[in-house]
């Protein structure tokens, strides 16, 4: 009898769920809006409905199906419940509990990242090692850890939050992080904390520079003016990468990775990144760990369905 498992990507927009086999492999995927009015309490009844319709569609028992997996944006604790996720609406929601009682089926519940980190683990650009850290490089900075396989979440549900690790002095900065603190990984890390960056680069200096012609700015120009010799733009990732190489070498003290892996819209910059990443990696890291691989993640947005079924692929 084929065993089959479903992940499910719950986002503040659209929720998307994908029926794999145990093995990983996908076998169809599907979207759905995301109702978060009334605060969200339509969500999980959703998703229910849609797994238990796409099982009669296949002529799917439960006996075929090992449960179901979901990421989640908040922390999440004993893969179960919920500490609030304010763009849905929810406060404390025991996840795994409600949707199992909705679908008959088991499920375990992780934070979105946590979960995009083991989807690259299982299937993407960390296949083949059991022990990897994912940066997350977007609008923030995100991040998890896989040990052994399994996500690491810690006792708040707040391990990986990576981009909160305070980095950088707070004159390097403008502003303060989201979270109340400066010098955040993120302010320096992500798409915003680069333009932001190359902002006050330029306003503090009188170097030339085709970012002054761009506007509005956007991390894309700064990277690419960067690969193509803008010196002031070069400047700009030669310090961003520094940031995260430094950040890498702490964290590779703490849970020393087989691998670290770069995704988010800023790692589209390639091999550029993960080479500048890297150099600074290896000045900053113990000796030990000192040629731990980088690459770059290979799922795009599928990483938190891959990995939320990898969560319940072997029940």
């Amino acid at each position: 009898m084929d065993k089959f498992c479903f992940g499910v990507d719950l986002g503040g927009t659209t929720v998307k769920i994908g029926l794999f086999s145990v093995e990983g492999n996908l076998q169809d995927k599907w979207e759905i809006p995301t109702r978060t009015e009334n605060n969200g309490a339509e969500i999980l009844s959703d998703i229910a409905a849609l797994i238990q319709n796409k099982m009669t569609e296949g002529h799917l028992s439960k006996e075929q199906v090992t449960g179901i997996g979901i990421g989640v944006p908040g922390p999440v604790l004993n893969e179960n419940l919920v500490q609030g996720c304010v763009n849905l609406g929810w406060g404390h929601v025991r996840v795994a509990d409600e949707l199992s009682a909705l679908t008959g089926l088991k499920v375990k519940a992780a934070n979105d990242a946590n979960v995009a980190a083991l989807g690259e683990q299982w299937q993407g650009g960390g296949k083949g090692f059991q022990n990897l850290v994912m940066f997350t490089l977007g609008t923030g900075v995100g991040g998890g850890i896989i040990q052994d396989g399994r996500i690491i979440s810690g006792a708040n549900g707040a391990a990986g939050e990576i981009g909160h690790m305070v980095i950088a002095d707070a004159d390097e900065v403008v502003g303060t992080c989201g979270c109340g603190h400066r010098g955040c990984l993120e302010q320096v890390a992500s798409a915003t904390g680069i333009v932001k960056l190359a902002e006050k680069r330029m306003a503090e200096s009188s170097q030339e520079s085709v970012l002054r012609t761009i506007s509005p700015l956007t991390a894309k120009d700064v990277l690419d003016a960067a690969k193509a010799g803008d010196a002031l733009a070069a400047g700009v990732a030669e310090n961003m990468m520094q940031y995260l190489g430094k950040a890498a070498a702490y964290i590779a003290c703490v849970v020393n990775p087989d691998i670290f892996v770069i995704g988010g819209g800023v790692s589209r910059a390639g091999e550029y990144l993960i080479e500048g990443i890297g150099r600074y990696y290896r000045e900053f890291a113990f000796h030990a760990s000192a040629e731990t691989k980088f690459a770059l993640a290979s799922l795009g947005n599928d990483a938190g369905m891959i990995g939320a079924a990898g969560m319940v692929c072997n029940l």
